[in-house]
């Protein structure tokens, strides 16, 4: 056997698990760091959109303010103020805004 057989079949075992493990390593980070808050927030946000009602007081990404009149399967129809009503999909909506009640 030449030098460079020698070496290959000594070493062979341990470089590959060398130039793994830092991959794998990179993946674990990423997984917690990344992949599962993203995994979290977008659950979050869809019980959020499965829960509104008729009535909830809503913010849509635009930023458009208003009450929920009508709620469908996809669509939702928001009053913004007494006559001005408009209709959007349901992923549109940022969030609820929750009301706190003061005790004086």
């Amino acid at each position: 056997m030449s030098q460079f057989q020698l070496a290959a079949a000594s070493g062979g075992g341990g470089s590959i698990l060398g130039l793994v493990g830092p991959f794998v390593l990179m993946f674990v980070v990423f997984y917690f760091l990344l992949i599962r808050p993203q995994q979290k927030k977008t659950k979050a946000r869809n019980g959020m959109l499965k829960s509104l009602k008729k009535g909830d007081k809503v913010v849509t990404i635009g930023g458009l303010h208003g009450t929920i009149m009508e709620i469908s399967d996809d669509i939702v129809v928001l009053r913004v103020n007494d006559v001005t009503r408009l209709t959007f999909d349901r992923g549109s909506i940022s969030h609820a805004v929750v009301e706190v009640e003061d005790k004086d």
